[in-house]
């Protein structure tokens, strides 16, 4: 096991589920972290509760503000974890606003944050660098569309990041979850009754869940890669197949 005490650690994404979660899962293996989000008061209120911990009010979506923002850090471990989704429409009626934010998030923000913290990574041979994918990244479903090609492209930037930066010392992974209970689908639905009863009728992943599979994974010693992580709730087989209790 190789341990986190002192590290630096970025998670973006940590104002609130999977986010938050790996935050405060990280902060208990000691490592030194700097929270991202857009909800200044959410990250702040997060800090003061966890030691070594500031705050940084930070939009993927904006490539300039990621790079000027993250560029004075020394990061040992970046999570990629911000990301959302809009609407569950067929594409034919997909509106463009909803797919340019899930693009400009999910695909975009990631690639900002990879062009940020990667190159001084690699200056300083070794580190992590673990991106939130999702097993809408693997298998496409009714009404997923534009959502799933987004986490078909960061699975892609996953692979491609173990290509380009082959021998670096740097290492890197995809978590891709199943269905966890987060604001995810609040927000992707915009109604708080429809995103519960998505849930109901069996037990979800917890974003908990979720850390623990990335703590493992940067844990391990430096000569081991844990590449590729896929989590499922025990109830859910696929994609379109899930056992719910009546």
């Amino acid at each position: 096991m190789q341990k986190l005490d002192g590290r630096l650690v970025l998670v973006t994404g940590a104002s609130a589920g999977i986010g938050e979660a790996t935050a405060r899962r990280l902060s208990a293996e000691g490592a030194r972290l700097v929270l991202a989000a857009r909800r200044l008061d959410r990250l702040e209120a997060l800090a003061k509760e966890l030691p070594q911990a500031e705050a940084l009010q930070l939009d993927v979506r904006d490539a300039d503000d990621v790079r000027a923002k993250l560029s004075k850090y020394e990061f040992d471990l970046v999570v990629a974890n911000a990301g959302l989704a809009r609407g569950t429409d067929p594409i034919q009626r997909v509106e463009e606003s909803a797919w340019n934010d899930m693009i400009d998030t999910n695909v975009k923000g990631v690639l900002a944050v990879i062009r940020a913290t990667l190159p001084g990574l690699i200056a300083r041979g070794r580190g992590d660098m673990v991106l939130l994918g999702s097993v809408a990244g693997r298998q496409v479903y009714p009404g997923g569309n534009v959502y799933c090609a987004t986490k078909h492209a960061v699975r892609a930037l996953y692979e491609a990041l173990r290509l380009d930066a082959a021998g670096t010392g740097v290492r890197f992974t995809t978590v891709d979850p199943g269905m966890v209970e987060t604001d995810f689908s609040k927000v992707r639905l915009g109604d708080e009754a429809k995103a519960r009863a998505v849930y109901q009728g069996f037990e979800p992943l917890t974003p908990a869940d979720v850390a623990d599979a990335i703590a493992f994974a940067v844990t391990r010693p430096a000569h081991v890669n844990i590449g590729e992580i896929v989590l499922w709730p025990t109830a859910q087989a696929s994609t379109t197949v899930l056992k719910r209790e009546s």
